[in-house]
C-alpha cells in the first residue's frame, strides 16, 4: 500500500468543506466502513437526507466534543519518513480542562499564535506544539462558523423583511386610485414617459384656466380665480408705536418671499406613493452616475470660466426616458464639479444622509431642510439602500434672490467597492396642486474613496427653475451661470468645510498668542459656537419663504430690507424684539481684496461704528483650512467707552473660489470663558453681523464684488414690547453709515493708487 499523508480536512455546512474544524482521518472512514456492513445508507446519502437542524446539531455537538477535547497526537505526515508505512489507529489525546481554559484565555488574547508562542504554550500545558497549532486552528474555524450563522439569520430576518414589504406593495398597487381621476391606477401597465404626460396634460389644463381667468378679468367677465398658486399674503407692515411712518413693500411682499411657507405644508407621501418613489429612486440613481461619469458631447466647458455646462439637445437624446418634459415656463440650470475633499467617503455619506449635519454643513446654501418620511434605513448596518422623502430651501446670503423650495427624495447607493453615490430628484408630481420653483432632475454626487482619508467628489446639479419675475440685476450673471445654485458652490463649500471639520479632529493645533485656548475641548467649543453664529447669520440676511422683508430707503441709494424678530425662550438668542437690516451692493473691487479688508482687525476701525474708534486687538485664533484667511479669531475692543468693557468679538472669516464671509457677534467675557473651558455653546447668546461677498459673474477676472452687509440689533428685550420708529430709522442710519464707510476707505483708496 502507497503511503498516505494525513491532513486535516475541515467539515462545512453541508457536511463537507472548510468551516467547521475537526480532524477527519481513518478513523472515520473506517466508521463509515463498519456503518455501511451494518447495513447502514451510503454515508453521503445519510447527510444528503438528514434535515438541516439536526445536522447543525450533529456538527455542533461534533465541534465540541472533538475540536475542544480531542486532538491528534504525534506528527504530521510532512514530518514521516516516506519509507515508513503508516499505523493502521492513530491515537488520540483528550486534553484535560486546565489545557482548554488556558488555550481559551490565550484565544482571547490572540487567536493567531505564532511558532514562538505555540512552542511556549505547549511546554507549559504538557502538549505538542502541533496539537497546539491544530487548536487554534479549530477554535478559529468553530467562531467563524458561529459569525456567519449569526449573519445569515440577520440577512435571512432582514429579506423576510424586505419580501414582506414587497408583498405589501403589490397588495396596495392592486388597490391604488388615480389621485387624479379618482379611478384604479394600472401602473404596470403605462410607461414612465405615458404617466408623466399625463400629469403634464393635467397642469397644462390648469394653466389654461388661469390664463383664461387673467383674460376674463380684463374683458370685465367673472374672474377665475388661478387654481395651483396660493393666494399672495399681504406685506406685514412694522407695528410702529409713534409717528406717521409708512414704508413700500418690499421683495418680502412679493408671491416669490411673502406667499407662505411652503415647506411646512408640504405632507409626507403615502402608502399609494411609496411604489412610484420606489422605483423613480433606482431610475433617478442610475442616470446620475451616468452623467457623472460621461463627458462630451453631453458636458461642455466653457472656454471663459472653465465650468461644465450641459447638452441639452444631447441630455434628451442620452436619457429619452428620464422624470419628463420640462414643464412650461421653467429654465433649466445644470452644472458638474468635481474635487478632492479631506474626508472618508463613509463619513461623507452618513453626513449627506442626515439632514441635521447635512443642513449645518451647508448653511451658506441650505437654510431649511426636513425629512419627512424614511422609506428605507439601508441594509448591513450603513447606508447602501437608504430612501429619503426631503423638503429643502435653497438660499444665496442676499435678500435679493429669492429661496428655492424643492420637495424630493434622496437615494443612496453603493456602486462598487469604495465608490458611493446619493441622489436627489423631485416629487413635484405628487403633489399636483402646489408649485415648487425648483424642479429637480437627478441631482447629487458620487464619492469615491482615496488613500489618507480623503475622497473624490463628482456633483452633478440638474435644475429647473420657474421665475416670476425678472433675476435682480447685481446677482443675473451670477445665477445664470449656475455660479449662485450650482455645482461649483455646492463642492467649493463641501472642500472648505471639510477643512474646518479636520481642524475641530486635530489634536496638535497651536493656541493663540495669548494662550486662552488651553484644551481641545475649549477650541471644539469656540468652533461650535461660530459655526451657530454663521447659519444664524445667513438664515438672517437670505430671502426665505419664513421672512417678511420691508424696502427703507438707503443714505447711499441702496434699498435697505428690515425685518422683526421675537425671541422666546431660545437660549442661542438674547430674549426680545430683533430688528435684522441687510443690504445688497456691487463694489468695483476684487473679492479676496474685500475680503482681506474686512477681516484685519487693524483695518476695522475704518468701518465699524460700534467699535467706537478703539483698537481692536486679536486674542487668540484657531486655523479652519488652508487658506490663512479660514479662522476664527477672538478679539477685543481696547475702547474708552467702559460699557464695552466686558465684552469680546467672535470672528468667523471664511474664503473659497464662490463665496467669502465675515461674520462676527458681541459675546460676554464670563459666556466666553465658559466656552474656552469646555462649556456648552449652545447657551451663549449670539446676535451675529457681518458680511458676505460674491464675485459679480462666472469669472474672476472681471474684477467686481457683491456685498452684502447684514446686522441683528436687539432693540427691546420684553418680547410684547411695540416697535418704535426711532429704533428703525436708527438700524437704518447704521447700515448706510457702514456701507458708507466701506466705499470710502476701500474705493477711495484705490482711486489714490
Amino acid at each position: 500500500m502507497n503511503s498516505t499523508r494525513h491532513v486535516p480536512f475541515m467539515m462545512g455546512r453541508n457536511g463537507f468543506g472548510s468551516s467547521s474544524g475537526f480532524v477527519f482521518g481513518q478513523d472515520m472512514q473506517n466508521m463509515f466502513q463498519r456503518n455501511m456492513f451494518e447495513g447502514h445508507h451510503n454515508p453521503l446519502d445519510m447527510i444528503q437526507n438528514t434535515p438541516e437542524h439536526e445536522l447543525a446539531k450533529i456538527r455542533d455537538d461534533d465541534v465540541d466534543s472533538k475540536s475542544e477535547s480531542e486532538n491528534l497526537e504525534g506528527v504530521s505526515g510532512d514530518d514521516q519518513d516516506p519509507n515508513q508505512r503508516p499505523s493502521k489507529k492513530k491515537r488520540y489525546h483528550r486534553h484535560t480542562q486546565h489545557q482548554i481554559q488556558e488555550m481559551e484565555a490565550f484565544f482571547k488574547e490572540c487567536p493567531h499564535p505564532d511558532d514562538k508562542q505555540r512552542k511556549e504554550l505547549s511546554r507549559e500545558l504538557g502538549l505538542e506544539p502541533l496539537q497546539v497549532k491544530f487548536w487554534f486552528q479549530n477554535k478559529r474555524t468553530q467562531m467563524k462558523t458561529q459569525q456567519e450563522r449569526h449573519e445569515n439569520s440577520q440577512l435571512r430576518a432582514e429579506n423576510e423583511k424586505l419580501r414582506a414589504e414587497n408583498m405589501r406593495y403589490k397588495e396596495l398597487l392592486t388597490t391604488a386610485s388615480c389621485p387624479t381621476c379618482g379611478g384604479p391606477a394600472v401602473v404596470d401597465d403605462i410607461t414612465y414617459d405615458e404617466h408623466n404626460l399625463r400629469m403634464e396634460n393635467v397642469r397644462l389644463k390648469e394653466e389654461i384656466d388661469r390664463i383664461t381667468g387673467i383674460a376674463a378679468k380684463y374683458t370685465g367677465k367673472t374672474f377665475v380665480p388661478y387654481p395651483l398658486a396660493s393666494p399672495p399674503m399681504a406685506p406685514r407692515n412694522l407695528d410702529l408705536s409713534m409717528g406717521n411712518f409708512t414704508m413700500q413693500p418690499g421683495i418680502g411682499g412679493d408671491s416669490l418671499c411673502g406667499s407662505g411657507d411652503l415647506l411646512r405644508s408640504v405632507t409626507g407621501p403615502t402608502e399609494a406613493d411609496k411604489p412610484l418613489i420606489i422605483e423613480l429612486a433606482v431610475a433617478a440613481m442610475e442616470e446620475l452616475i451616468r452623467m457623472a461619469q460621461l463627458g462630451e458631447p453631453l458636458w461642455e466647458r466653457g472656454l471663459e470660466d472653465g465650468l461644465e455646462a450641459l447638452n441639452d439637445d444631447e441630455y434628451i437624446r442620452s436619457f429619452p426616458r428620464g422624470i419628463g418634459p420640462r414643464p412650461f415656463g421653467y429654465r433649466s440650470e445644470a452644472s458638474r464639479e468635481s474635487g478632492i475633499v479631506i474626508m472618508n467617503h463613509l463619513s461623507l455619506v452618513e453626513i449627506l444622509m442626515d439632514v441635521g449635519q447635512w443642513t449645518t454643513m451647508f448653511s451658506s446654501i441650505v437654510s431649511r431642510a426636513m425629512t419627512l418620511d424614511v422609506l428605507s434605513t439601508g441594509v448591513a448596518g450603513n447606508y447602501n439602500g437608504a430612501l429619503q422623502v426631503m423638503t429643502a430651501e435653497y438660499q444665496v446670503p442676499t435678500p435679493l434672490v429669492p429661496t428655492r423650495e424643492s420637495l424630493f427624495l434622496r437615494y443612496c447607493k453603493q456602486h462598487s467597492e469604495g465608490t458611493w453615490a446619493v441622489v436627489d430628484v423631485s416629487l413635484d408630481h405628487l403633489r399636483p396642486g402646489s408649485i415648487m420653483r425648483c424642479r429637480r432632475r437627478p441631482s447629487g454626487c458620487l464619492i469615491q474613496e482615496l488613500p489618507n482619508g480623503y475622497s473624490k467628489v463628482i456633483w452633478v446639479e440638474n435644475v429647473e427653475v420657474m421665475e416670476d419675475k425678472p433675476i435682480h440685476s447685481l446677482y443675473k450673471d451670477l445665477v445664470l451661470s449656475s455660479i449662485a445654485f450650482g455645482a461649483k458652490r455646492w463642492v467649493a463649500t463641501l472642500d472648505r468645510q471639510c477643512e474646518r471639520l479636520a481642524s475641530v479632529l486635530a489634536s496638535n493645533m497651536p493656541a493663540g498668542d495669548a494662550g486662552v485656548l488651553t484644551s481641545p475641548e475649549g477650541r471644539k467649543s469656540m468652533l461650535k459656537l461660530a459655526e451657530r453664529m454663521v447659519m444664524s447669520f445667513c438664515a438672517g440676511v437670505s430671502a426665505s419663504t419664513a421672512h417678511v422683508w420691508t424696502s427703507l430707503a438707503g443714505s447711499g441709494g441702496e434699498d435697505v430690507r428690515v425685518m422683526t424678530k421675537k425671541s422666546v425662550d431660545d437660549p442661542g438668542r438674547p430674549s426680545g424684539i430683533v430688528l435684522s437690516a441687510a443690504t445688497s451692493f456691487w463694489l468695483p473691487v476684487p473679492t479676496k481684496k474685500l475680503f482681506d479688508f474686512l477681516r484685519d482687525e487693524t483695518t476695522r476701525t475704518q468701518w465699524d461704528i460700534l467699535s467706537n474708534g478703539g483698537i481692536v486687538q486679536e486674542m487668540a485664533h484657531i486655523a479652519n483650512g488652508r487658506d490663512p484667511g479660514n479662522t476664527v479669531a477672538l478679539l477685543r475692543v481696547n475702547s474708552a467707552n467702559s460699557s464695552q468693557s466686558n465684552m469680546l468679538i467672535l470672528q468667523e472669516s471664511s474664503i473659497d473660489t464662490t463665496a467669502s464671509f465675515v461674520i462676527y457677534a458681541p459675546v460676554d467675557i464670563s459666556a466666553m470663558n465658559m466656552v474656552l473651558s469646555g462649556g456648552d455653546a449652545d447657551y451663549v447668546a449670539l446676535l451675529p453681523s457681518g458680511f458676505a461677498i460674491l464675485p459679480d459673474g462666472p469669472t474672476l477676472n472681471r474684477g467686481g464684488s457683491i456685498l452684502t452687509v447684514g446686522f441683528q440689533i436687539l432693540v427691546d428685550s420684553a418680547p410684547t414690547a411695540k416697535l418704535s420708529l426711532g429704533s428703525v430709522a436708527t438700524v437704518n442710519n447704521l447700515i448706510s453709515c457702514t456701507v458708507e464707510r466701506i466705499k470710502n476707505s476701500i474705493v477711495g483708496a484705490k482711486h489714490e493708487l
